[in-house]
């Protein structure tokens, strides 16, 4: 049997033309369902649904063989024990320094200011001010990371930005671009020894159905 480890929403509609091409259909739609591991039309393969941040986790210790997470994830995860093989192109956006629009963030990171930063990504940011040489005090959010700034939470925020439309709607606007960010196949090593005979020639479709 193999695993997959997939999230909800965006990442697992974009993943379905990659299953598909490896020929793995889901025998059911997990938005409107409460199951958690799911069947599909191969007999040798399920997919389990879990938290897009418990992804690498469930594959670390071979719960799940496979997986997909963003690169946010990882980053933050350390990749530990992970095979990551493939950048998927999917599930693309940026993760970025947004600050409110009256927020002078060059002249405060010029006159060495302490800047509180709102953040879901912590490692992330702290990597990320640490090679800039800007000292910054990190508050851990889980979500409306938008809200911060406006009620003085936080100076800046560092989150994943899409189309930028959230941020103008609350005032607020990017000021730096940290990384480009995409779903990536993680692959559990353990399982790529066992069970290689199965899980390469899904990695060669994959790959395949990519670069197409």
């Amino acid at each position: 049997m193999i695993t997959i480890a997939l999230s909800k929403g965006r990442i697992f509609e974009e993943t379905l033309p990659l299953l598909q091409a490896a020929g793995i259909r889901p025998t059911e739609d997990p938005e409107p369902s409460r199951k958690l591991i799911l069947s599909t039309n191969r007999p040798d393969v399920r997919l389990i649904i879990v938290r897009a941040s418990d992804v690498p986790t469930y594959v670390q210790y071979g719960a799940a063989d496979l997986g997909i997470a963003g690169k946010d994830v990882l980053d933050e995860h350390g990749g530990i024990g992970l095979y990551q093989p493939l950048d998927l192109n999917i599930a693309r956006c940026r993760m970025m320094v947004a600050v409110r629009n009256e927020f002078d963030y060059d002249s405060a990171v010029r006159q060495g200011a302490r800047l509180r930063v709102a953040t879901k990504y912590v490692q992330t940011a702290r990597e990320h001010f640490a090679a800039k040489g800007v000292h910054v005090d990190l508050i851990k959010l889980y979500g409306s990371m938008e809200l911060a700034p406006l009620v003085g939470l936080s100076d800046a925020i560092v989150d994943l930005v899409s189309s930028g439309n959230t941020l103008k709607a609350n005032h607020l606007k990017a000021v730096e671009n940290i990384s480009a960010i995409s779903s990536r196949l993680v692959v559990n090593q353990a399982s790529l020894k066992l069970k290689h005979s199965t899980i390469q020639p899904m990695l060669d479709i994959f790959s395949k159905a990519v670069t197409q």
